[in-house]
């Protein structure tokens, strides 16, 4: 996973139909339980069963409701302190549905001995026990999330700090030619740069794929001067680039490989062509170069593809991708990016 995605705020894992399916199960079990206990009478089972289904549904949707609609006010809270909150709700919704079905129904309801102070106990010890189930769950959960993000952002770096000793070599090597061959172009290489380290240097975050091709094209300007004509740029760009967000140098180490490992291992050099495409749904980002003639003896397009590769699937949440293909004599590098974040 750009600045790092974050985790999801712990409360948006209510509102996954999985887990709404598995509170609507639960509460069922827990009618049936109700039903099934010793001291109602047979003939009534049924009956029973049926109401507590109402009374447990109705506690379930007024907590899960209640939550929705502080979600924002509870949002800045710790999760271990947002997980006792939920509990608080969950034992308020029960006093508050079993007041509510006291009125409305009355010595209608099949009780057992005790009646409805009797059964509001006995629900609010049921819903106490499930509520600290669902605490240690959550805890749980809450902490291999929060495990899965660390090991990411590790991976990240990792991958980034394997990135950077290539470019800087590159360029230094690129400007220490220019000194010699071309001084006055020296002032252009140091701009672009600059441009680039700074956003090497900002460590991991996002950009709109305009400004990451505005980097690309910096880094192309770099090696330009640096192989002359033996480098041709086709650049196949919209009259206007989608309103889409990358990792910072992501797309860059794509264009970087395109040049280590296709245009300077030909001594006659190459063309770059770098096409961007759109549909309803996704943009789609191509890096072509040709292949060299000895390329078998030592293949690369693994640590930019990699690391680009995660940094976009994390990103996207696993709905964007960087694939690349072989087609007759030249390596193909296609990322993809939804339109709409999801």
């Amino acid at each position: 996973m750009q600045k790092s995605n974050p985790p999801h705020r712990p409360l948006d894992v209510l509102w996954q139909p999985p887990v709404l399916i598995w509170v609507v199960l639960a509460g069922e079990c827990v009618a049936t339980v109700l039903a099934l206990a010793p001291g109602e009478g047979r003939g009534n089972r049924l009956i029973y069963f049926g109401l507590a289904s109402l009374v447990v549904q109705w506690i379930a949707l007024l907590s899960l409701g209640t939550l929705y609609l502080l979600r924002n006010l509870l949002s800045g809270l710790r999760p271990q302190i947002l997980a006792w909150v939920t509990l608080a709700l969950l034992l308020s919704s029960t006093w508050v549905v079993t007041g509510l079905a006291w009125l409305a129904l009355g010595t209608d309801w099949p009780l057992a001995e005790g009646g409805w102070p009797a059964l509001t106990l006995q629900l609010t010890g049921i819903a106490l026990a499930v509520g600290l189930l669902g605490l240690a769950a959550f805890q749980n959960h809450w902490r291999g999330i929060l495990h899965a993000v660390r090991a990411k952002q590790s991976e990240l770096l990792a991958l980034q700090a394997r990135i950077r000793p290539h470019f800087l070599f590159n360029t230094l090597n690129t400007g220490a030619a220019l000194v010699h061959r071309k001084p006055e172009e020296v002032e252009r290489l140091l701009l672009d740069l600059a441009d680039l380290f700074r956003a090497a240097l900002a460590g991991p975050h996002d950009i709109s794929l305009e400004d990451e091709l505005a980097l690309a094209r910096r880094y192309l300007e770099i090696e330009q001067l640096r192989f002359g004509e033996r480098l041709q740029i086709d650049w196949q760009l919209p009259r206007e680039i989608p309103a889409v967000t990358v990792p910072a140098l992501s797309i860059q180490p794509l264009v970087e490989n395109a040049i280590r490992h296709g245009i300077e291992r030909r001594a006659e050099g190459g063309q770059i062509e770098i096409a961007v495409t759109t549909t309803p749904e996704t943009v789609i980002v191509r890096i072509i170069n040709p292949l060299a003639s000895r390329a078998g003896q030592n293949p690369g397009h693994h640590v930019g593809l990699n690391a680009s590769q995660v940094r976009i699937e994390a990103l996207t949440g696993g709905r964007g991708s960087v694939i690349t293909q072989q087609e007759g004599k030249r390596f193909i590098a296609t990322v993809r990016l939804p339109v709409s974040p999801g």
